[in-house]
């Protein structure tokens, strides 16, 4: 292997040699762990130290590096403390997730590496949000994002690339060719010469490397970020190499070949650049054997270390406690601080209160960035940003491509730099899309390694419009089962304005549904004040003795209007407002009062959050019950088309059946 020093000192090549060396040394440390039982599981990157190790040696280090399960060389040239990454391995409380991620699963933003997810391709996007970031704040920062030779089949490999092409951002995107995705070989996962030839057809500029010698990958880090500053764009490196072990240690390598093994065995990055210094007496044997030892005593001082961790504690509402980044108490303007797109004293449609939640929330956050398809000068499909991009610009007011995954990670990576960022679904519908980055990546990285996500996303929502199936369909149910997110869902103006600035305003991923059937038929007088409705309160619509109605979003308009037209009826209404957290205190004084309990939602009966709140009346208030719980919902069909369906399958046809049932149990 020929290494070109160009114009290294003798002094800078030992360093690379040492850096190079220490996470071989680990890991050879590390399989002896694993065969005594004392770590779980392993992801070898033995053969391909030199990726990793020269990637981040080319870096500054504060740039961030998304790296992935066989890039401990981007842990240890950041220099993070061995014993706290033994602690982690080990499954400590001292570990960098507290117990509650293994191996390479986690983050730290002191040292600017953003924790994988075992889905790979969703660090990509996370990529193009941190550059963006550095973009808008005008640093000369690139960031990095790994991926191997089978991530670049996955869709979030080809939007992350996309994203990062027409948004110009610098971006470096790493790819580990090691030849094979667990057991399946190179050729049965592309057609394409070279993985690098990927980048032709996004206009980006990519190069194919030697990933073996740690030289010519500092060479290529270093020129493709000189690029990515000097011309704003982003860029494809591929680094050639191979895994020499399994793709976990306990799926061993029986599948390769052992003459594949030979050849690449002579190709060691170790080896070979410890060859190369001593060929050229730069290091002589007792050198090398002094770093070896000196390393290995390093390697065994820092394990003693986190052999005293504590065991872990187990504390219950410890866990429960860390799924969400706090809530600061928000110290809200003077009335006058910001301008409103209202007119004072004038009832205001629901889609209006949206408007001007966003357009105050942009005037109070310089760093809150709008993201969505045909948000700017076209004003998204509902025209509730129309006018922002003339007034906020085009660098905070951003129309995406068609690419919902990578514009949810990229927002998760502004996030990183400490932004904000609203991203607007044109359907909740299309949120299926995008379902990976926001229940796996958003929803779980605090409580994995303590990162906030501070993004929102507007999912506009609900049939009554003759939509269809795609355009229709309730899925907030998809959502309230996965901790770590919060899900509102509005049903006046005057909510729909103050849940949407206390979410923006929430450090924590929100979903916020807007019913699409209400934006222009539903008005109320809305403060044009900058206030919050606070997110987990439910809302008392009107008390009644005779039946309680629990609903949300167009339920509580169906239900109003029915109490309106049966006024011999005692009904109790209430707006959950909220649907993740729940405001169970008030659902227990709703049951309180009646005794007959019926829950309303447009979503369909199978799997729909009213089965969550039946079950736990039943377990909480049964002694309060003069009759079963009942439900009433949309028929478990896709949304139609035809009115006259679309009718029938709505839970309003059936709301006047139900509440009859109660009273007459």
């Amino acid at each position: 292997m020929y290494f070109d020093r160009k114009s290294w000192s003798n002094e800078q090549l030992v360093a690379i040699y040492r850096q190079l060396l220490l996470p071989r040394l680990i890991e050879e440390k590390m399989l002896i762990l694993l065969r005594q039982g004392k770590i779980s599981k392993w992801f070898s990157g033995i053969g391909q130290e030199a990726i990793a190790v020269g990637s981040t040696f080319a870096l500054d280090t504060d740039e961030w590096i998304m790296p992935l399960h066989r890039n401990l060389g981007v842990f240890t040239s950041r220099n993070m403390p061995l014993h706290r990454l033994f602690a982690q391995w080990q499954g400590s409380e001292e570990g960098y997730s507290k117990g509650r991620e293994r191996s390479f699963h986690f983050g730290s933003k002191q040292h600017h590496i953003c924790g994988m997810i075992s889905h790979l391709g969703p660090q990509l996007a996370i990529a193009d949000g941190v550059s963006l970031a550095n973009v808008l704040e005008g640093k000369q920062k690139v960031a990095l994002a790994f991926t191997g030779d089978g991530g670049t089949s996955e869709g979030d490999f080809h939007e992350a690339l996309n994203v990062a092409a027409v948004w110009d951002l610098p971006v470096i995107f790493l790819i580990e060719n090691n030849g094979y995705g667990l057991s399946t070989p190179v050729n049965e996962q592309y057609r394409c010469a070279t993985l690098a030839d990927r980048a032709v057809g996004y206009g980006m500029k990519s190069i194919t490397i030697n990933g073996n010698n740690i030289l010519n990958v500092i060479e290529a880090v270093t020129n493709a970020r000189e690029y990515c500053l000097r011309d704003q764009k982003p860029y494809l490196i591929e680094c050639v190499t191979f895994r020499m072990r399994g793709h976990e240690e306990a799926s061993g390598i029986k599948y390769v070949p052992q003459e594949l093994l030979n050849k690449w065995a002579k190709q060691d990055p170790v080896a070979q650049y410890e060859h190369y210094l001593l060929r050229e007496g730069i290091l002589q044997l007792e050198d090398v054997e002094a770093a070896r030892n000196s390393i290995k005593t390093y390697i065994e001082s820092e394990l003693a270390l986190a052999d005293k961790a504590a065991p872990v504690v187990v504390n219950t509402q410890k866990e429960l406690d860390d799924v969400y980044a706090p809530v600061t108490a928000s110290v809200l303007p003077d009335a006058a601080a910001y301008t409103s797109r209202l007119s004072p004293g004038v009832e205001s449609r629901f889609i209006d209160a949206v408007s001007d939640a966003l357009y105050q929330s942009m005037q109070r956050y310089s760093n809150l960035v709008l993201m969505g398809q045909d948000i700017a000068e076209y004003g998204g499909a509902f025209k509730i940003t129309e006018g922002f991009v003339q007034e906020f610009g085009k660098a905070r007011v951003r129309n995406t491509p068609l690419c919902e995954s990578a514009i949810l990670g990229a927002a998760l990576g502004l996030s990183l730099q400490g932004f904000k960022s609203m991203v607007e679904m044109q359907f909740a519908d299309f949120v299926s899309v995008g379902l990976n980055q926001i229940v796996n990546n958003l929803a779980k990285i605090y409580y994995r390694w303590g990162q906030q996500a501070d993004v929102v996303v507007r999912l506009p929502t609900g049939g009554g419009v003759g939509a269809g199936p795609f355009h229709s369909q309730s899925n907030e149910a998809w959502f309230v089962h996965t901790p770590g997110l919060k899900v509102v869902y509005p049903s006046t103006a005057e909510d729909a304005k103050g849940l949407l600035i206390a979410a923006i305003n929430d450090p924590n991923p929100v979903l916020f549904f807007e019913h699409k059937a209400l934006y222009r038929s539903i008005a109320g007088p809305v403060p044009t004040e900058y206030y919050e409705v606070p997110i987990g309160k439910a809302r008392q619509v009107q008390t009644g003795t005779d039946v309680s109605i629990i609903t949300y979003g167009a339920g509580v308009h169906w239900a109003t209007a029915y109490a309106k037209e049966n006024t011999g009826i005692s009904i109790d209404i209430l707006d959950l407002r909220t649907l993740l957290p729940i405001d169970y205190d008030a659902i227990k004084e709703s049951v309180e009062r009646t005794g007959k309990v019926l829950v309303l939602h447009e979503d369909t009966l199978t799997g729909g959050i009213g089965g969550e709140i039946a079950a736990w009346i039943g377990e909480h208030c049964f002694d309060k019950l003069d009759a079963p719980v009942m439900r009433c919902a949309s028929l478990d069909t896709p949304v139609p088309f035809n009115t006259a369906l679309e009718q029938n399958f709505l839970a309003k046809s059936r709301l006047a059946e139900y509440i009859n049932k109660l009273i007459f149990y």
